[in-house]
């Protein structure tokens, strides 16, 4: 069946792509390490990103809330100023994304720290940050990823499982479980 047969390669290409991203070295965790003890220091929480980038972002936005951090999406009508000692947490795919350099300079320049996850550490908004964390930046531009996971799949997908997996941390030092979290669980009727 042809279907099944695409949707397995389409797995295994994705799959594999994102082990390969995700590998990171010590200089990565320690950067990790720095922003999750930002997020847990910080009074205000601040995430931006455009398209599906910012929908990643959204996601770990919404954990965030969960654990009963005060989180804001930058450009949501209700968002406040970014003040300074919040930390402002930036995602593009290229770096490049007008927007996301801009929200990057302005945020610093107000204060704030900066962590852009992207997958160019030498891209503006890298460079615009106070730290970058490099996810996917090992996938390679070939046949394979055109076919099986295009424009920025590969990077969307595993900046989500990685903030997923920072999410645990982040539940750990909170003290915060699965109970504590459901608690603040949107419940729509």
């Amino acid at each position: 069946m042809i279907v099944k047969d695409d949707v397995e390669k389409a797995l295994d290409y994705i799959c594999k792509s994102m082990r390969t991203g995700l590998k990171m070295d010590e200089k990565e965790f320690k950067k990790i390490e720095e922003m999750v003890s930002l997020i847990i220091s910080s009074k205000k929480i601040f995430l931006y990103g455009v398209g599906r980038s910012g929908l990643i972002a959204k996601a770990f936005a919404i954990r965030l809330v969960q654990l009963g951090l005060n989180v804001f999406f930058i450009g949501d009508s209700n968002t406040p100023m970014v003040e300074k000692d919040s930390v402002v947490i930036i995602m593009s795919n290229t770096g490049q994304t007008m927007s996301a350099v801009q929200t990057a300079n302005i945020t610093r320049r107000m204060g704030a720290k900066v962590i852009a996850i992207t997958s160019n550490s030498h891209s503006k908004l890298a460079l615009a940050a106070s730290e970058a964390i490099t996810v996917a930046s090992s996938v390679p531009d070939d046949k394979m990823r055109l076919e099986y996971a295009p424009l920025g799949t590969v990077f969307e997908q595993s900046a989500g499982i990685l903030l997923d997996a920072i999410v645990t941390i982040l539940m750990k030092r909170l003290e915060e479980t699965d109970q504590t979290m459901r608690q603040r669980h949107a419940i729509w009727v």
